[in-house]
C-alpha cells in the first residue's frame, strides 16, 4: 500500500490525507490564551509568551534594523523599570561570553569548574530545551518553580505598572527572561555570573553589562545573517561588540579574516588582551580550553591569592594564552560537565537515540563527525541489524539543504521529519509554546525538507506530489537511502520510529493525533530490526521536545 502526499492547489496532507489546515486548526485550538486567574508557574509561563513577537511582526522588526543601538537604549529603561540599575550589575562579577558556535558548552564548562571550587554560581542561557526555568541556573540547577513563580512576577508586575507612562511598551520575550535572570542572581547573592550572549553581541541586550570580569568568543561562522551581516567578518564585528575597556578577552582559533576584526575592535574598544586560543582538535576540546582560560582568568582577578591582575589600558597585542597546569578541581570540573542536547547519548533497550542540537553548517559538521564516531562504536558492539534514522528539522533562516547535504554520507535508512510541536493533541506545556511562526509554515518546512533530502539521494519525484513511506525498506544499507516520513509532531515520529521497544515513548498516557500512515508493515521491517539507532538533530528545540518525551523528569 502506497501513502502520497499532494502538493496541489494549496492543500498540503501529510501521512494519510491529514492535511496541513486540519493540523493547524487541531494544535491552535489546544492553545488558546489562558485566563490568569492565579499567579502560579504556568500563569507565569502563559504572561511571558504574550512578550512573544509574532510571525509577521518580527519580519518587520528584522526588515526595519536600522538604528539596532537604539536596542542597548531600550534595555537599560526596562532595566531601570524593573527595579535595577546597571551600576548594580557590576557587582554578579560575570564572564561574558558570546560566539556562533560552542559558546553554550564553553559556559557550561566554565560554570561547572567555578562550581567545583566552592563557588556559588548564576548561569544564564538559551535557548531552553523543555522548560523556561533551564536558562536561568543556581548552583547548576534550573531554579525551583516556585522561585521562578516569584521573581517574574516581582519583575513583570513592576514592569506592567509602569508601562502606561512608556507609550504602553514591554521588555519582548528574551528581553524580560534577561532582565529576569540578572534579579535572580543578585538576589540568590551568587558568587559569579557566566552570562551566554544571545544574538550576536554589540547590541544584544545582554550587553547592557558594563564591568565583565572577561570576555570570551567561541568558533564563529554564518548565523542569524538578517540580524548581524551576511559575511564572517561583519558576524566577527557584531560580536567583538562584548569586548569592554581593560577587561580581558579570550578568542578561540578563528580563521584570518573574523581573526582580524576581532583584534581591530579590541583595539577600537580598549580591551587590555585579546589572547587566541591553539586549535585544540574536536570542538568540544575546543570549548573546554576556552572555559580553562576564562576559569583561570576569572580566579586571577577575583581571587584574594596574591595572583590579582590589575586592568590595563589600551590594547596589547593579540597574543598566545598563557600555559598553565588545570588544577584538580578544573579537570573535575570538565569531566562533570552536563549540557543536555549536546552530543548526547541515551541508550534504551534496543533504541539509541543520539541527540545534537547542531543548527548551523559548522555544527552539523562537528556533530557527523561525532555521529559517525559513536555510532559506528555501537554499532560495532550491537548484536544483529542496525537500522540508522534520522530525525530531523530546522527553523528559522536556517540553510536546511546544506545541513541535509551534510548528513548524507551518515548512510541512513529513513529519515523522519517533523516540527518543533511535542504533541499535537495534548501539548499543554506552555514553556515550549512558539508564536513566532504559524504551524502552516513549520508543516510546509518539514515538506521542502522532506523533498532536499530525496533530491540530495537521487530519488526522482513527480512534479506535484510527494512519495511517503509506500514500499519502505528498512534493512540496514539495503533500502533506498532516501526514504523518508513526515509527522505532524515530535511523538508521533518517536513513536513511529521506536515502534514500541520504548515504554516510555508508548507510554498509555500518551495521546497522539490520529495520523494513518498507509505503510505496509511487512515492507518495513523496524520491528524485526535488532537495533535502531536515531540521530536527533538540527534544532535545539525539536532535541529539547524530544527529551520531553524520554526524559519525563525533566518535565516536573
Amino acid at each position: 500500500m502506497t501513502g502520497r502526499l499532494v502538493r496541489a492547489r494549496g492543500q498540503l496532507s501529510v501521512l494519510g490525507g491529514l492535511n496541513i489546515t486540519e493540523i493547524t486548526r487541531k494544535i491552535s485550538n489546544i492553545k488558546a490564551a489562558p485566563s490568569y486567574r492565579r499567579m502560579d508557574y504556568q500563569d507565569a509561563i502563559c504572561t511571558l509568551n504574550t512578550l512573544q513577537t509574532n510571525a509577521s511582526a518580527l519580519e518587520q522588526v528584522r526588515r526595519g534594523r536600522t538604528q539596532p543601538q537604539i536596542q542597548l537604549q531600550a534595555m537599560r529603561s526596562f532595566l531601570q523599570r524593573s527595579g535595577l540599575t546597571v551600576e548594580e550589575l557590576d557587582h554578579l562579577n560575570i564572564i561574558h561570553v558570546t560566539g556562533t558556535k560552542g559558546k553554550g558548552s564553553t559556559c557550561a564548562f566554565t560554570e561547572n569548574i567555578l562550581r567545583t571550587y566552592g563557588f556559588r554560581t548564576g548561569f544564564y542561557s538559551s535557548p531552553h530545551l523543555v522548560q523556561v526555568r533551564e536558562r536561568i541556573r543556581v548552583n547548576g540547577c534550573p531554579i525551583g518553580k516556585d522561585l521562578f513563580t516569584k521573581y517574574f512576577w516581582q519583575v513583570y508586575n513592576r514592569l506592567d505598572k509602569t508601562k502606561d507612562v512608556h507609550d504602553g511598551s514591554m521588555p519582548a520575550y528574551f528581553r524580560f527572561l534577561t532582565i529576569l535572570a540578572f534579579h535572580v542572581f543578585l538576589q540568590e547573592k551568587v558568587d559569579v555570573a557566566i552570562i551566554e550572549v544571545g544574538i550576536g553581541g554589540a547590541y544584544d541586550c545582554t550587553n547592557i553589562i558594563r564591568k565583565p570580569w572577561v570576555c570570551g568568543v567561541s568558533l564563529l561562522g554564518i548565523d542569524h545573517t538578517s540580524i548581524l551581516g551576511d559575511t564572517i567578518e561583519k558576524i566577527a564585528w557584531q560580536k567583538g561588540g562584548i569586548f569592554k575597556p581593560g577587561v580581558p578577552a579570550f578568542i578561540m582559533k578563528q580563521t584570518e579574516g573574523p581573526m582580524t576584526v576581532l583584534q581591530e575592535r579590541a583595539e577600537e574598544i580598549g580591551s587590555s588582551e585579546v589572547v587566541k586560543l591553539g586549535l585544540a582538535g574536536q570542538h568540544q576540546c575546543s570549548n573546554a580550553s576556552l572555559a580553562l582560560q576564562l576559569t583561570h582568568c576569572w580566579l586571577q582577578r577575583h581571587c584574594s591569592t596574591g595572583q590579582k591582575v590589575a586592568p590595563v589600558s589600551g590594547f596589547s597585542g593579540l597574543q598566545k594564552a598563557s600555559v598553565f597546569e588545570p588544577s584538580p578541581q578544573m579537570l573535575k570540573g570538565l569531566a562533570e560537565t552536563e549540557w543536555l542536547g549536546r552530543n548526547q547519548t541515551l541508550r534504551r533497550g534496543t533504541v539509541t537515540y543520539f541527540l545534537d542540537g547542531a543548527h548551523t553548517k559548522c555544527s552539523m559538521q562537528a556533530c557527523v563527525g561525532w555521529f559517525n564516531e559513536v555510532a559506528a562504536q555501537h554499532e560495532k558492539n550491537a548484536t544483529g541489524s542496525v537500522v540508522r534514522v534520522l530525525l530531523f528539522n530546522a527553523t528559522g533562516e536556517r540553510d536546511c539543504t546544506a545541513m541535509l547535504k551534510m548528513l548524507v554520507p551518515c548512510h541512513f535508512d529513513v529519515a523522519v521529519f517533523c516540527p518543533n510541536i511535542t504533541d499535537a493533541i495534548a501539548d499543554c506545556s506552555a514553556d515550549q509554546q512558539n508564536f513566532n511562526v504559524s504551524v502552516e509554515n513549520m508543516l510546509t518546512r518539514c515538506l521542502d525538507n522532506q523533498q532536499s533530502w530525496r533530491v540530495l539521494n537521487g530519488i526522482e519525484e513527480a512534479e506535484s506530489e510527494i512519495l511517503i513511506g509506500g514500499g519502505v525498506h528498512l534493512h540496514r544499507r539495503a533500502g533506498r537511502r532516501g526514504d523518508s516520513v513526515v509527522f505532524p509532531c515530535i511523538l508521533s515520529a518517536l513513536q513511529w520510529i521506536t515502534q514500541g521497544r520504548d515504554p516510555v515513548v508508548f507510554d498509555s498516557s500518551k495521546h497522539i493525533m490520529p495520523v494513518k500512515t498507509n505503510v505496509n508493515a511487512k515492507a518495513v521491517p523496524l520491528k524485526e530490526a535488532a537495533n535502531v539507532h536515531v540521530l536527533i538533530t538540527g534544532s535545539l528545540h525539536l532535541v529539547g521536545g524530544t527529551l520531553k518525551h524520554l526524559i519525563p523528569a525533566l518535565s516536573a
